[in-house]
């Protein structure tokens, strides 16, 4: 085995805990330069200028890792899983609004009080006579804005692309605030020390967006030249969609996982969206499976042989942990999509439960049952609606009748986030050990 191909087979992989592990370092390096820069605390004014001041500091270093939780690092994506960093992007983000939200009131309220001021006058010689502080403050009410539009009730009236371009002013609300930090934060008026090493952060963060969201996906295009090969219709508003391309191997792409989809034809161009491999990729060939769910899902049928596309990836943590060992695979809808790719990678016995509304909802039947007989495995068609069914079908009770011996087994979960979290329950309750349940939930 030659180094490349060494290097492909044993990727790097940063888990949960160093993640989280060399973000709380940080935070720690953080506070301790706050406290480092701490004058006397003179009065109320003073205690809230400084609590203002270290939430000012937190919040910078946030809205850094938030970013980077969301850069698609293949190391972390791989590690973590998307739907892990999903969920922390998503809490930080909440918890970053009001960080910089205190640091506001905060530093006008203590400013206030040790001017003798009022709170509006204070404001206006903030905003008047501090260098940069206008800047900031639009920062501040466009992160408002992104906050505003991902809360949950506001994301599900929003198309996909709406938001997530809305999102992208999270960029500009950076740029416009870094300045402000240099020119009002009292850590790094006389630390140059600690100046030039906020700087190598930020750089280094920006770097990695630019490499890994825009020159990588370049240069995989030109190294491995996909092309839509052609489509199928599956099942009800399903189709597959084949990528032809050259050495794709060289991708390292697991059972699995997905790619980052950028389809270079009419209305599809400008935006990308994730979607799973739903069969082992070849040397030359990969195959999505999407259901339509609208735009741009129902624009894929239109697309012609020989559309060149822009793929990043793979990416996620939800591939095979133990391929050797019996396992259940529970999937919901399009869920089946990387189970199905996973069920031909798996060497131990399988039984699979796929759960729909309809019939007509069932994709790849005819791939699933042929598999399923030449491997001598199973699979388990849970088709109708709850009413229909008298309640949920898949129970702890239900999972035991079906999965003798789950407490020994690897079980694998994909589908709606519903579906996803009252499955990953009822297998607990059956008796599946929390490190064997890997889920993946399609919510982005």
């Amino acid at each position: 085995m030659d180094s490349a191909t060494a290097a492909r087979a044993a990727p790097v992989v940063v888990g949960p805990r160093v993640t989280l592990t060399l973000s709380a370092v940080g935070a720690a390096a953080v506070l301790a330069l706050w406290w480092h820069s701490t004058r006397a605390i003179v009065g109320p004014g003073g205690a809230l200028t400084t609590l203002g001041e270290g939430l000012g500091l937190l919040s910078g270093y946030a809205v850094v890792i938030a970013v980077l939780l969301m850069a698609r690092l293949p190391p972390v994506e791989r590690g973590v899983g998307a739907d892990r960093l999903a969920r922390w992007h998503s809490t930080l983000g909440r918890w970053l609004i009001w960080g910089i939200t205190g640091h506001v009131l905060c530093i006008i309220w203590g400013y206030a009080l040790a001017a003798h001021t009022g709170l509006v006058s204070e404001t206006a010689t903030l905003l008047t006579t501090y260098p940069d502080v206008l800047m900031a403050t639009v920062a501040w009410f466009l992160l408002l804005g992104v906050g505003l539009t991902s809360l949950r009730a506001a994301r599900g009236r929003l198309r996909y692309e709406t938001w997530y371009y809305l999102h992208l002013y999270t960029y500009l609300a950076i740029a416009l605030a870094f300045s402000h930090q240099f020119a009002n934060g009292a850590a790094f008026v006389d630390n140059a020390i600690a100046r030039f090493a906020w700087e190598v952060l930020y750089v280094v963060t920006a770097a990695l967006i630019v490499w890994y969201r825009l020159i990588v996906p370049v240069r995989d295009f030109g190294r491995h030249r996909f092309v839509v090969a052609g489509l199928r219709e599956e099942a009800n508003r399903t189709v597959s969609v084949y990528v032809r391309g050259r050495h794709l191997d060289e991708l390292g792409a697991a059972p699995g996982q997905f790619f980052r989809w950028r389809f270079l034809a009419r209305g599809l161009w400008w935006q990308s969206h994730p979607y799973s491999l739903s069969a082992l990729p070849s040397d030359t060939l990969m195959r999505i499976t999407v259901r339509d769910v609208g735009d741009p899902s129902n624009m894929l049928r239109a697309l012609r042989p020989g559309t060149p596309v822009l793929a990043e990836g793979p990416f996620g943590a939800f591939f095979p942990a133990h391929p050797d060992r019996a396992s259940l695979l529970v999937a919901g809808g399009v869920g089946i999509t990387p189970l199905r790719a996973m069920m031909a990678a798996l060497t131990g016995s399988v039984i699979l439960v796929y759960r729909a509304t309809s019939w007509q909802d069932v994709a790849l039947r005819a791939e699933l049952d042929a598999l399923a007989a030449e491997r001598g495995d199973v699979v388990h068609y849970v088709i109708g609606r709850r009413s229909e069914l008298g309640g949920d079908p898949l129970t702890a009770d239900a999972l035991r009748r079906i999965a003798p011996g789950l407490d020994a087994m690897e079980a694998y979960v994909c589908g709606p986030p519903g579906m996803t979290t009252a499955a990953v329950a009822a297998l607990r309750a059956a008796g599946a050990r929390r490190r064997r349940v890997h889920v993946e939930s399609f919510e982005f």
